[in-house]
Parts: structure tokens; sequence; C-alpha cells
């Protein structure tokens, strides 16, 4: 019998085809299809596929006693019960290293998009505007750079923003001296120091909220911020009343709280330039990372040590 993978989140037909060759495949992409699989058929299920915002719980995991490996596609799994399923003895992968190119880039545009404020200046000449009409944008070269979260993504983001002749400085759990970047104890220290703050932490529970009412005020009125993370990780009421009254400039935000419901504290702002949280998808990316979920399950499935693990 063919190994069952069970993908709890949405999926290519071009990549079930693929693994239908191999596996028995279900997609329960929506929360009744999900819910019915596990209660239905998850003794079946011997592998599963999800990703950070969907995760996978505890007590899914207690209903699927056949489950021996779970990978999340992209790098982020705040949402999997990752110690109740090690205490199982399941393997957990990640897609770390597949889309970190792709969300560098994105971020760099909204940067580009929200501080030269392209969309508005996109509508205005469509409506025949001309420039003397209008304000007049700053541009990102020579300005100071924030990165909240200097892990890999955060370190790509800083290496192109050095293209640009910027200053970088950023918050860590824990100082990456070699880098040479400059390193603040908070992100309200790091916040008051940049132009333009980029958030490029893990989400979670432990940073929920780290951008705050306090921390925005930090940033100031000529101030930026990019998040490129997890929506958690900014207050998005505070968000909204900053950009409302002028206490930072500008945002660009592709991850927000709620999702997929549009942030609607923020879309009738003209300060803000929204994405759906496609940072990190590209034809490039994605291929990367099934691929990668493919090669792990492989080494999974020959009693070898998984390239990505959690």
């Amino acid at each position: 019998m063919k190994p069952v993978i069970l993908i709890l989140i949405p999926f290519w037909e071009s990549y079930i085809a693929e693994l239908t060759e191999r596996f028995e495949v279900r997609h329960a992409p929506t929360a009744q299809q999900r819910l019915d699989e596990v209660q239905a058929r998850g003794e079946t299920v011997d592998i599963v596929l999800t990703n950070g915002a969907t995760g996978l719980r505890a007590d899914e995991i207690d209903a699927m006693p056949r489950l021996a490996f779970a990978s999340t596609l992209g790098a982020g799994y705040e949402n999997v019960a990752v110690s109740h399923a090690k205490e199982r003895g399941i393997v957990l992968a990640t897609g770390a290293g597949t889309n970190e190119d792709c969300v560098a880039d994105h971020a760099l545009a909204l940067m580009l998009a929200t501080v030269r404020s392209i969309p508005r200046l996109d509508s205005a000449c469509r409506r025949g505007v001309w420039r003397d009409e209008l304000p007049i944008f700053p541009q990102i070269s020579g300005k100071r750079l924030g990165v909240l979260g200097l892990g890999s993504i955060g370190r790509k983001i800083a290496r192109r923003c050095e293209a640009f002749d910027m200053a970088v400085g950023y918050h860590n759990r824990t100082e990456r001296a070699e880098l040479g970047y400059r390193y603040f104890e908070s992100p309200n220290a790091l916040a008051q120091w940049c132009d333009i703050l980029v958030v490029a932490a893990p989400g979670g529970l432990t940073t929920k909220h780290l951008v705050n009412r306090p921390v925005l005020n930090a940033l100031g009125p000529d101030g930026f911020l990019v998040n490129i993370a997890r929506g958690s990780l900014v207050d998005t009421q505070a968000l909204a009343q900053a950009l409302s009254s002028g206490e930072i400039r500008g945002a660009g935000i592709d991850v927000y709280e709620g999702e997929p419901k549009p942030p609607q504290a923020l879309i009738e702002l003209e300060n803000v330039v929204l994405t759906p949280h496609v940072a990190g998808w590209s034809p490039e990316s994605i291929d990367a990372s099934v691929r990668c979920f493919m090669d792990n399950v492989a080494l999974h499935l020959e009693g070898k040590p998984v390239n990505t693990p959690i």
C-alpha cells in the first residue's frame, strides 16, 4: 500500500499529480475538510504537510497513530505542536532556505513602493495629475535600516540594502557580531535609531505584538515600517493609529492579523502598501519548497536524517 499524505494547505494540482505516483494523497485545505479527514481517516495518515500559519495541533497528532513525519512547506512552524510531536517520535521538518531570496526581494519591493509611494504616484499619473501637484517622497539610499530579526531572511534583506548605501542595525535574540552590523538591545532602541524598520522575526506567542505602540512612537513621524514576517508581530490597531495620526510616515505590509481576511483598519489608508502574504511566493520558490518536502520525505522513508529538521 502507498503511504498516505494528508496536505492541510492549498496546494498545486501539478504537484499533487506528481505525489500521487508514489503516495495516496488527501488534500484538506479548508477547516471542514481538515476536520472530516482527521476524524474519519486520521488513523491511516503517515505523513502531514502543512505550513506555519495552518499548523498541526496536538489533538490532531493524537488522532493519527501512524503519523511518523510532518513538515511545513515554508520555514515557519509557529502553530505546529512541536513538543507533542517529538514526544511521539514524529520526525519534523521545514522548508527552510527555499524562499529566502524571494522574501528578501519582496521586502525591498515593499520598501521602495512604500517610501517612494509608488501606488499613489501610479494612481495620480493615470488620473492625469502632474508631479507639481504632488508631495515629494524620500529616497531609500543613504537611510538607516533596522532589521528586527537577523535570521537568514533578515541577513539577505540587509545585504540587499547595503547596495543602496544604507547603514544597517538590528535587534536579535542573540548578537551576531561577526556580521559587522550595529546591534541594539531592544526593538524600541532599534526603532528610535532607524529610518526604515523591517520585521523579519519568527512568529509565535513569544513575538506577538513585538512591534507595538511604543516601538511605533520610537520610529517616529519620518519612519517607515515593513513587515514580511508574520502578522502577529505587529499590533494592527496601533499601526493604524500611527499611520492615521502621522506618528509614522508609512508602512509596507505583506502579512497581517486575521489572514486571509483583509486588514480593515489599514485598507483605506493612503500611506500603506498592502500585499496578500505573497512575499515567499514565486514559481522558483514554490518549486524549491515542494522539492525540499519531497526530498525530506524520501530521506525519511529510507531511514535517513532529513535535510531541514526542526
